[in-house]
């Protein structure tokens, strides 16, 4: 996992995925988050971030214990060179150790890229996720 200083220049990426963040505000909230087992490993090569997730283990009634993954974002420079599926198999790996049940994560709609991504590394659709706005 990364360090507080290490985590500022996770922000550009970051933002290409969630992009309501603001660069000033980002690390207080990172902070927050850690409170909830919330982890933040960035794939860095030659000084520059390539690829960041955010996940944390939970454990539901539903699903049993599993690693939930909050944001999976590979750098739009760096896209199609094979980073996210290197996380995605780190993360994996970690489900594992972790004594995990399964891997999940949600994906937007909107994201076909992301979603056909996930499909091809053996993920399935496997339910809707319903929201409200409060």
């Amino acid at each position: 996992m990364i360090s507080d200083a290490e985590s500022v220049p996770t922000f550009a990426v970051m933002r290409q995925l969630r992009t309501h963040h603001i660069e000033g505000e980002y690390l207080g909230t990172i902070k927050r988050l850690r409170h909830s087992d919330y982890r933040m490993p960035a794939l860095v090569e030659a000084g520059e971030v390539r690829c960041i997730a955010g996940f944390r283990i939970v454990e539901f009634l539903a699903h049993g214990k599993f690693l939930y993954v909050d944001e999976l974002v590979a750098g739009e420079c760096a896209r199609s060179e094979g980073h996210a599926k290197r996380m995605l198999e780190w993360l994996t790996d970690v489900a594992r150790e972790e004594g995990c049940r399964s891997l999940q994560l949600d994906s937007g709609v909107q994201r076909h890229e992301g979603s056909r991504f996930y499909v091809q590394e053996g993920m399935k659709i496997s339910s809707n996720n319903f929201s409200k706005a409060i």
